[in-house]
């Protein structure tokens, strides 16, 4: 997936190092980017997405999300709106598929997606950020989810993952060189695809394709929540497709998969690939995602684990023994709108 952009520049763990404890610059330029123009950009996709966005005032961001009609997880996706246009940005080969979706939509609605091939997506990530202020042109970085326009064109977002200082940043192709050259004399560090891989795991945030497969549902890969609790799915808006499964799961019922981290043994030969089942005592119980090095905890990987499988089994995946985060394991435990109605109607 990410064969067109460097995995690293030679020190992959001092990359790491850098984009937690300083500031470096990941070229995400793979990344698919959709353009939509027209009035009614936010009010239709709003009606056909998963995410709150009709009202999204300008500079504002979101992540989304596109859903089979069983709630199955198609496309995610971020989205900025800035001056009259909404920017998306997607997986590289999931892309092509997202925009002849929309196109399908649009009917008679004043919105025009386009492909938006001329622009790129580089990410900065780490707590100096601050100090690009006059590198970018800009006065002040943005709070999350919040863009402000470049000089020149372009936009920087902010967004809270992969680490706490993230901001991405969607600006024309033709400007990357000149962009790249003025950060690194500013001080930025070059860290490749593997560094924003790595903070992504142990963030625990899926991406689409590796870390779901095709019965993925938007509360088992932690993306139910509106803007403000940093999710893709927002429960309380009108109808979309695959609604419906999305509401009785929040109301009535529970994932039948985590998203949980797995702690690999570093001592195997080898490493799991993505799609390997993960088994206890010989039966799988689920199926992994992203593996990864990561600088202070080893190897590491996303996958998705049987809700009841308890966090202390002994696991294996592929050569290698894992064991669950426990701190990556939901709780579940929140009281649900649907079970609590239905308690109040029998009385309890």
């Amino acid at each position: 997936m990410d064969a067109a952009v460097a995995w690293h520049y030679g020190d992959p763990l001092g990359e790491q190092r850098a984009a937690a404890q300083r500031v470096a610059m990941v070229d995400r330029s793979h990344r698919f980017v959709i353009s939509i123009t027209g009035k009614e950009r936010l009010t239709w996709l709003h009606t056909i997405s998963s995410q709150h966005i009709a009202a999204l005032a300008d500079g504002d961001s979101a992540e989304n999300l596109d859903l089979d009609l069983n709630g199955r997880v198609l496309h995610h996706f971020v989205l900025t709106d800035l001056d009259g246009t909404l920017w998306i940005d997607t997986e590289a080969e999931r892309g092509p598929d997202l925009l002849s979706f929309l196109k399908k939509m649009v009917f008679w609605a004043d919105a025009k997606p386009e492909a938006a091939p001329d622009h790129a997506v580089l990410s900065l990530l780490g707590p100096r950020a601050e100090s690009l202020l006059d590198a970018l042109g800009i006065t002040a970085l943005p709070e999350v989810y919040r863009a402000v326009a470049l000089p020149g064109g372009g936009f920087l977002r902010r967004m809270p993952w992969p680490t706490d200082d993230s901001f991405d940043l969607i600006v024309p192709r033709d400007h990357l060189g000149e962009l790249w050259a003025r950060l690194r004399a500013a001080g930025v560090e070059a860290a490749g695809m593997w560094t924003f891989e790595a903070l992504r795991v142990a963030a625990l945030r899926p991406r689409i394709g590796i870390d779901t497969d095709d019965r993925t549902i938007p509360h088992e890969a932690n993306w139910i929540g509106g803007i403000e609790e940093l999710g893709a799915v927002h429960l309380n808006k009108g109808c979309y497709r695959g609604q419906e499964t999305v509401a009785r799961v929040a109301n009535l019922g529970k994932p039948p998969r985590n998203l949980v981290l797995l702690h690999l043994d570093g001592s195997a030969d080898s490493r799991p690939e993505p799609g390997e089942a993960v088994t206890a005592g010989g039966r799988a119980v689920g199926v992994l995602g992203t593996v990864v090095d990561h600088y202070e905890f080893g190897p590491i990987a996303l996958a998705l684990i049987k809700r009841n499988v308890p966090a202390d089994t002994k696991l294996e995946a592929g050569p290698c023994a894992a064991a669950i985060d426990p701190d990556s394991v939901p709780a579940h435990d929140e009281p649900q709108a649907g079970r609590l109605a239905v308690e109040k109607l029998r009385g309890r």
